[in-house]
């Protein structure tokens, strides 16, 4: 009896699956660097895309955290803990001369988004963007980003 309630207490304890955070757009750069610092050599910061998402409602757009949290599809909370965080790595780069990169993370893109093979470069086709090619590199090698 005594081994099925300590199997019973660590399945409760399990954590939560992490809720994709809905992003509108990537960031439009891939790294951030200090001048004259190679890349492959300095160390880097990953800048998730929801972090990156966090920053620009917040600092950029002004909003307040319940109104990005709602935006992103996330709670209040959860808002502020990815805030956070992301405003430990910009400081951290910022003060310590690091590269920030920007990963995809746990996101989802509000509409149909494409990755350019070549590049790695993602982005959306509207109707005045050519079809069938990437717009950084025009590689013809685009595929969709599934879900």
């Amino acid at each position: 009896m005594r081994i099925f309630s300590l199997y019973l207490h660590k399945i409760n304890n399990m954590p939560r699956r992490v809720t994709p955070r809905k992003i509108v757009a990537p960031p439009k750069f891939k790294y951030y660097k200090p001048v004259g610092h190679n890349i492959s050599k300095s160390e880097k910061i990953e800048l998730l895309y929801e972090e990156y998402e966090a920053i620009k409602l917040a600092d950029y757009d002004m909003l307040n955290h319940n109104d990005a949290g709602e935006l992103m599809g996330i709670s209040r909370a959860t808002f502020a803990r990815i805030y956070e965080k992301a405003r430990k790595k910009i400081a951290l780069a910022l003060v310590e001369g690091k590269t920030l990169e920007a990963k995809f993370g746990n996101a989802y893109f509000d509409d149909d988004r494409y990755e350019c093979s070549n590049c790695k470069a993602t982005f959306n086709i509207t109707e005045n963007s050519v079809k069938d090619k990437c717009p950084i590199c025009n590689n013809k090698n685009i595929n969709k980003i599934e879900f």
